[in-house]
């Protein structure tokens, strides 16, 4: 496995044009690439939730926030993809 330290992330997507979400790098997991489309960041759904959680909101208000305003918010092509990791 290559390891890619989260400050050479953040120099490849500024780069490349990936978007970023405000307050949520801690969320970060890594980049996503598909045949044909552009790369972008990839982020833990359930780290975005804590994150959150650890901002004052209750669990059912952070995965309302969560699904409206932040998976549900298309920015064009380089808009981030979400993930929920196996267990």
């Amino acid at each position: 496995m290559i390891e890619m330290s989260k400050e050479v992330l953040y120099e490849i997507a500024e780069e490349d044009g990936m978007l970023l979400l405000d307050d949520m790098d801690d969320a970060i997991i890594g980049l996503a690439s598909r045949s044909g489309q552009n790369t972008i960041v990839a982020y833990s759904i359930d780290k975005i939730i804590e994150i959150l959680m650890a901002s004052g909101m209750e669990y059912s208000k952070a995965l309302e926030h969560y699904s409206f305003s932040i998976e549900g918010k298309y920015m064009g092509e380089n808009t981030p993809i979400f993930i929920r990791l196996l267990t």
